[in-house]
């Protein structure tokens, strides 16, 4: 009897790979980091350049394979995604003005603000310029997606649907045997460098209940959409939120919902999600459902302005909301890309002279973010998936039983 091939999975990889970083930045010289730093920075430009191609794949596809409501079903994703972040960030405002006050130092984020902009410099870099940025991507995706969907057959013939199908595989391939096998360096790269600049530590030293709360609500808030999904579905919302872990997990380490694409994509199916829902859901959320960085966003925002004394109130946060949940479509491509998208409305919530993109307020802002970002993508990514059991559901009961 032959005996099995062990094999690691994926989640005990991202760990390791974690737990390796932590340790390089902490105990290994800087030139040792560096080089580490230089490898996962290449991994990171040929990654961005997927990117955009994985996005016109996926859901140009997703999109044209519905051969039935594709127009109802990306109005529906759209507003399930909107509304999602919208509620987030309204619920992480209300918890944070309530409980930040009362643990709240004047000199805690003076201290977290030291690490911005430190960073372990790379030996080399290879510029790889993106053929489409991620917004172009979705919009590119989404003409052709919907116009294969209700002209093919009758209007064009099945050319430009053969050759997107041929894409969609190279890209697969590409997927499956590059991106998914180095994630863990990348993970390892991204870790090294935050232990080594000092960021890792900060925050968990110093705000680390600011942390822990903003922690909670997204594990809640992850709960709550899964809860959600499951009634909708009529599936067990603990077996979806065990699915989701390698996202989850992939998410932190990689601090990009458009990075997790490829993990997420294997939970969706792990969930029962249609391969056509899943192609075009879990890529378009992606870019526009981000619950878990407006919870950060938001909560960061509130802690900075009872630090400075500056005025804050719903009346104020909402709108501020409400234009981040659209602006922030074009930021899932890289670490830290919502809170530099966030960058020049921030005056909606600091004032026109505190919200100064470049003043030290907003670095202040930036530097406390980022410390958190990782667990707000893995937020994003879980919530992508039960979007997708919603959508999956409603295509299945509803759009299908029509035609």
């Amino acid at each position: 009897m032959e005996r099995k091939k062990f094999k690691l999975g994926l989640v005990p990889k991202l760990i390791i790979a974690i737990i390796l970083g932590i340790l390089i930045g902490q105990f290994l010289p800087e030139s040792v980091c560096r080089l580490v730093v230089t490898l996962s920075g290449i991994f990171s430009t040929f990654l961005k350049f997927v990117i955009p191609l994985m996005i016109l794949a996926y859901v140009t596809m997703g999109i044209a394979d519905l051969s039935q409501g594709a127009g109802k079903l990306l109005l529906i994703t759209v507003i399930l995604a909107y509304a999602s972040t919208l509620l987030a960030g309204s619920a992480s405002f209300l918890v944070a003005n309530n409980l930040f006050p009362s643990f709240m130092s004047e000199g805690a984020l003076d201290q977290i603000a030291e690490t911005a902009g430190v960073s372990l410099e790379t030996y080399f870099s290879i510029n790889i310029v993106p053929l489409l940025d991620t917004l172009s991507a979705v919009v590119l995706a989404f003409i052709m997606g919907l116009c294969l969907s209700t002209m093919r057959g009758k209007e064009l013939g099945d050319t430009l649907y053969n050759g997107m199908t041929d894409f969609s595989k190279i890209i697969d391939k590409v997927l499956h045997k590059i991106i998914i096998p180095l994630l863990p360096l990348y993970i390892c790269g991204t870790f090294v460098d935050m232990t080594k600049s000092g960021k890792t530590f900060a925050i968990l030293s110093i705000l680390w209940k600011v942390f822990l709360v903003v922690i909670l609500m997204h594990l809640i808030c992850i709960v709550i959409q899964f809860l959600i999904a499951g009634a909708v579905s009529k599936k067990n919302p603990f077996v979806l939120i065990k699915n989701q872990i390698p996202g989850y997990t992939t998410a932190l380490g990689t601090q990009s919902s458009a990075a997790t694409i490829p993990v997420n994509l294997e939970c969706a199916k792990n969930d029962g999600v249609c391969e056509q829902i899943r192609n075009f859901v879990v890529p378009l959320c992606a870019n526009i459902h981000m619950a878990g960085s407006m919870i950060t966003i938001t909560a960061c925002a509130t802690a900075v302005c009872l630090m400075n004394q500056l005025p804050i109130s719903l009346a104020t946060v909402v709108p501020f909301i409400m234009t981040l949940g659209i602006a922030m479509v074009a930021s899932p491509g890289a670490p830290g890309g919502s809170i530099m998208t966030a960058l020049p409305f921030l005056y909606m919530v600091f004032g026109a002279e505190a919200g100064d993109p470049n003043g030290p307020i907003c670095a202040i802002m930036v530097a406390l973010y980022i410390t958190q970002d990782s667990f707000g993508t893995a937020c994003n990514v879980s919530g992508d998936n039960a979007i997708g059991v919603i959508v999956d559901t409603i295509y299945k009961k509803f759009i299908i039983t029509e035609a």
